[in-house]
């Protein structure tokens, strides 16, 4: 395995004995904190939130480690899209025009016509 891996045999033993670093050990810690703020909420927050949720627990932490742990577990918040107004009112088209003036009876057959639909 030394010669496929291309690594010396003694770097190999150090390696195998070698206790995880302070660094390997808080970034488990955060990545397991984050996981869990992140699944408490329904897996609704995102980093600006789990970053306020961290920081209650007590943690000292920026956004950007939260957003990279999150990228890098594969979790996403969930963000509310914007309002759209999709219809446009034009106040002055809002009634069709009175064509009769409201006057229904002229007084002759065939003059004045009025549907609904």
């Amino acid at each position: 395995m030394v010669r496929l891996l291309e690594v010396s045999r003694s770097g190999y033993y150090v390696w195998l004995d070698r206790k995880p670093s302070d660094r390997m050990i808080r970034r488990e810690d955060i990545e397991q904190k984050v996981a869990w703020f992140h699944g408490d909420s329904d897996e609704v927050y995102g980093a600006p939130r789990i970053l306020a949720d961290l920081r209650a627990d007590g943690e000292t932490i920026s956004r950007k480690t939260v957003a990279k742990t999150m990228q890098r577990l594969g979790l996403v918040g969930i963000c509310p899209k914007k309002w759209k107004t999709t219809t446009v009112i034009d106040h002055a088209d809002a009634y069709p025009v009175d064509a009769v003036k409201r006057e229904w009876d002229t007084g002759a057959l065939n003059q004045v016509w009025v549907g609904d639909f």
